[in-house]
């Protein structure tokens, strides 16, 4: 049986429950350019001291806590109910993006000034839910392999206490100055 279900979407809530949220974000293109002659480990440390803003996902993420040495960036997100999903938990697309940045960013510690990245392949594993209630979230890149060509990183989301909520593997499309 197929049904159909149409909604109006310009309507307010009819829980009457509306929130907003308003943030800012820096110029994307300013800060690839400021980058461009950084070695990956020198640009992230500067967007972790605030020499250099954190990339727009960053703000709209409200990504906290960034940490990284060679081989290893992690995040950290404080999750809000902007992040939730119809069901009320955090959005999976919330840890995908989390462990995304994560494993792209770890590699992106290794690599010298004009190589850049992209993600190829995310395989996310979710292993429990998260809540405003379960507190401060880390989400931890680490380089597996390092390749001419490819690289490939794991993540793991914790919370606090070290429990494990979700983990991804990451297939890493190095792109080098030809």
């Amino acid at each position: 049986m197929t049904g159909t279900a149409e909604f109006d979407l310009s309507t307010e809530p009819r829980t009457g429950t509306e929130r907003q949220r308003t943030y800012s974000w820096s110029d994307p293109m300013a800060i690839a350019t400021a980058a461009a002659s950084m070695s990956g480990m020198e640009a992230l440390a500067a967007m972790a001291e605030g020499r250099l803003p954190i990339p727009p996902i960053g703000a709209t993420m409200d990504f906290d806590g960034l940490s990284f040495e060679e081989g290893r960036a992690a995040f950290q997100v404080t999750p809000q109910e902007f992040h939730y999903n119809p069901i009320g938990a955090v959005h999976g697309g919330v840890f995908a993006t989390l462990l995304d940045s994560a494993c792209g960013c770890a590699v992106h510690t290794m690599l010298p000034a004009g190589v850049l990245y992209t993600s190829l392949d995310l395989s996310v594993k979710f292993l429990r839910p998260v809540l405003t209630s379960t507190g401060t979230i880390t989400a931890e890149g680490t380089v597996v392999h390092l390749g001419r060509r490819t690289a490939l990183a794991e993540g793991r989301i914790t919370d606090a206490a070290g429990k494990l909520y979700a983990t991804a593997t990451s297939s890493i499309l190095v792109i080098r100055p030809e």
